[in-house]
């Protein structure tokens, strides 16, 4: 079935001495993986290797098998120039650590109209704004609720939040249980978006903290996630 449909780059790993297997998620078919042959090496081919930097967007003309396995890509047009995603340093490394992330969460290959939108508008956000240090932190929150297990916050104002279970409550019931200053900034993240996001004023420590706690709330509700391994670059960015 030949599918038009707009994507996000999620990554691009070389194979062999000149393909590329790049996984990207799509607006009407979820996530999808496309074998390009020998776009390396060719100089003169349909596809430029830059085209599938993480976290493009593009416009596709695909055939999908729709079987789980390699699909086929037709045409594949730049839908978004960013203007600093890629050239600015810190954001380099937001993004890297980013396309990480979606890589080891994502793994539907359905529709969700609402999760790609999220993506695509987040993009665009981080793209045109230079206050960005703690953009990672409400990302990752946010995504939560469109994979299934955003914290129940409409008991913001107790005293613990459970990671086990994704709530706040009375008192320390497991290890899983956060409090003290962990708390107050978790709270902060969860009362803002990103418009407001410039307001929060984390530490650099702070915000490490904060962003240990999400990893740990990823793992222990995404069966065999693992950490990025570009966590540490991320670290040595802020720090």
């Amino acid at each position: 079935m030949v599918v038009h449909t707009n994507a996000i780059v999620i990554s691009a790993l070389k194979y062999a001495e000149a393909d590329l297997i790049v996984k990207c998620y799509t607006q009407k078919s979820g996530l999808k993986t496309y074998m390009l042959r020998g776009i390396l090496k060719s100089r003169k081919g349909k596809f430029k290797a830059s085209l599938f930097q993480p976290l493009t967007q593009l416009e596709l003309v695909a055939k999908h098998k729709d079987k789980g396995t390699l699909e086929y890509l037709q045409d594949a047009k730049m839908l978004t120039h960013y203007q600093t995603l890629h050239t600015d340093v810190v954001k380099s490394a937001m993004v890297m650590f980013i396309s990480e992330m979606l890589k080891n969460t994502i793994h539907e290959e359905e529709e969700n109209e609402e999760l790609y939108h999220y993506l695509e508008n987040t993009f665009n956000w981080l793209d045109s704004h230079s206050d960005i240090a703690n953009f990672h932190l409400l990302f990752l929150l946010k995504l939560t609720r469109y994979l299934g297990f955003y914290p129940e916050d409409s008991e913001r104002d107790l005293m613990y939040f459970n990671l086990l279970d994704g709530v706040f409550q009375h008192s320390s019931t497991n290890t899983y249980c956060v409090d003290g200053e962990l708390l107050q900034n978790l709270k902060l993240l969860l009362g803002t978006n990103f418009e407001t996001l410039h307001n929060i004023k984390l530490t650099k420590t702070n915000r490490s903290e904060l962003l240990d706690l999400i990893l740990n709330y990823y793992q222990l509700h995404i069966e065999s996630f693992k950490k990025p391994k570009s966590l540490k670059v991320l670290h040595e960015i802020f720090n």
